[in-house]
């Protein structure tokens, strides 16, 4: 760390100087009698999202017995504690006395050294704390870097002062970050509240009193469907047979040419698939994926990687509820293997598994300009879904399935094995949705992403004032922690003063025999 220039009765000194440093420890976690008693015990997971600066107890507790038999130690109310690992930089100051597990490095700070000076260094040291932690699985800094761990000390009343700024100048940006996040979690509300009342034909019904015309009762549109259902068979049978003799014709090299199925007759849905479904406009028809489909919903394959091989989506090509065509890699297979993989131009790729349930199922289309096919496979972690395009607009079956009223869906029935969320081909095609006339589809996709982008350039607004207000924190820790966050006064005790009272009261101290179960200030 490159030491700033620090003011005449400042000094640079190190965490060990400025009281004691402790570690942590965990009773066995097999013992019973170790737990559960009157000993608040605390681990970096109780700080996650904590944002109070002092902690009384965490998630745990020890016993007596506990903490006689592990390296834990009780350190008093006051003492300041950083998480050393996984993750690194959390503080808090303890408000009544408190044990740690080895995630916390610990100090009780001399008479003198103000505790939450301390811990405001500490929230700005996080940084040079990762830049001196150590280790391949996760990182960790140890309790000898963490001793020697750099420390702009200022006189003691100087510190007072610096807190109190602080705690003035970050009241008043904690209200406006408070305010920014209110208004994030409006906007996730508003976008929820669009996508309900878009698929329960309320965005729309202006258009519909307007338009009496133009809409088509559930029967017709149901027709219409399977009119186009067939029709696409026969075109998927010319083609097939022109494929079966341009084979037949070459020898019979590669693979054989797959027939088409025929479409099915599909059932309409029960009084019990509906029950539990809003009632619909006129003109409007519940109906299932299976219902949609031009083709029958298919898995990708799982290939191994080889160099030069015929390329395949990446899982993390989905994003966004968009299919990023260039976040491939190699697979070991050719083109002809490839070929009933191919990603075409309409496809809607959908994730089979995710250990969160808020992203299984996620999906998103593959989007690109000119041709039918893209020279890229999908692989097994993904199921295609590939509709029909007269009968459905893509935009419109995008956003509804992205609605609460699929995801409900989605993740009533995802399937859980070893901590993995599942969905299967057989739960899509059950999946259920609204459909209105393709004219009404193309109108809800218009409107609501026209709203979803004034939307969505509202949240990159919030998150950049959320990046501002994060950078001007620590701008303002960083100006209180060179000595330009208050004016020093030529009355105040040096530092340097105070520093060389804490080593002189410290060598004047005796040694302490053996291992206390209660740590001292």
């Amino acid at each position: 760390m490159q030491k700033v220039d620090l003011p005449a009765s400042w000094v640079w000194t190190t965490v060990a100087d400025l009281g004691r440093v402790f570690s942590g420890g965990t009773p066995s976690t097999k013992e019973p009698s170790y737990w559960g008693s009157d000993i608040a015990w605390i681990s970096p997971s109780d700080l996650t999202g904590y944002a109070s600066k002092f902690i009384a107890r965490g998630a745990k507790s020890i016993s007596s017995k506990g903490l006689k038999n592990s390296s834990a130690v009780v350190m008093p109310a006051g003492s300041v504690h950083f998480s050393s690992r996984a993750p690194i930089g959390y503080v808090a100051i303890a408000a009544n006395e408190v044990s740690t597990n080895q995630g916390f490095k610990s100090l009780t700070p001399a008479v003198g050294v103000f505790n939450e000076y301390i811990y405001y260094y500490f929230k700005s040291a996080k940084q040079l704390a990762e830049s001196l932690a150590t280790g391949t699985t996760f990182k960790e800094i140890s309790g000898a870097a963490f001793s020697r761990m750099p420390v702009p000390l200022a006189p003691e009343r100087e510190q007072q002062r610096i807190v109190a700024k602080l705690e003035e100048l970050f009241s008043e940006l904690d209200k406006g970050v408070e305010n920014l996040r209110t208004a994030q979690q409006q906007l996730k509300v508003y976008r929820q509240a669009l996508l309900k009342h878009a698929f329960e034909g309320k965005l729309t019904a202006e258009w519909r009193a307007q338009n009496p015309d133009k809409l088509e009762s559930a029967e017709a549109l149901l027709a219409r469907i399977q009119q186009e259902r067939e029709a696409r068979y026969r075109q998927q049978l010319a083609e097939w047979q022109e494929a079966q003799q341009a084979w037949e014709a070459n020898g019979k090299t590669g693979s054989k040419p797959a027939k088409p199925k025929a479409p099915k007759v599909l059932p309409a849905l029960t009084a019990e698939d509906l029950a539990e479904l809003p009632e619909l406009p006129a003109g409007w028809a519940w109906l299932c994926v299976s219902h949609l489909l031009a083709e029958d919903l298919c898995n990708g394959k799982s290939v191994k990687d080889r160099s030069g091989g015929f390329p395949v989506l990446r899982l993390n090509a989905l994003a966004n509820g968009r299919i990023n065509l260039s976040v491939t890699k190699p697979g070991d297979w050719d083109e002809d293997e490839a070929r009933q993989y191919f990603v075409q131009k309409g496809d809607f790729l959908v994730s089979r598994g995710n250990g969160s349930k808020h992203l299984v199922g996620r999906g998103g289309f593959a989007h690109y300009k000119s041709t039918k096919f893209c020279h890229v496979a999908f692989p097994d972690t993904m199921i295609r879904i590939r509709l029909l395009p007269e009968s459905v607009c893509q935009g419109y079956f995008g956003f509804c399935w992205d609605s609460p009223l699929l995801r409900r869906q989605i993740e009533k029935h995802a399937r859980t094995t070893a901590g993995i969320y599942k969905i299967n081909q057989e739960l899509i095609a059950g999946f259920i949705l609204p459909l209105p006339c393709r004219e009404e589809q193309e109108l809800i996709e218009r409107m609501l992403s026209e709203k979803l982008s004034n939307l969505e350039q509202l949240e990159n607004t919030i998150a950049t004032s959320l990046q501002q207000a994060e950078a001007l924190r620590q701008s303002i820790l960083k100006k209180a922690f060179s000595g330009q966050l208050v004016p020093q006064h030529p009355d105040d005790e040096p530092a340097s003063v105070l520093l060389a009272r804490i080593r002189a009261e410290r060598a004047a101290q005796p040694k302490a025999r053996g291992r206390k179960s209660r740590a001292e200030a």
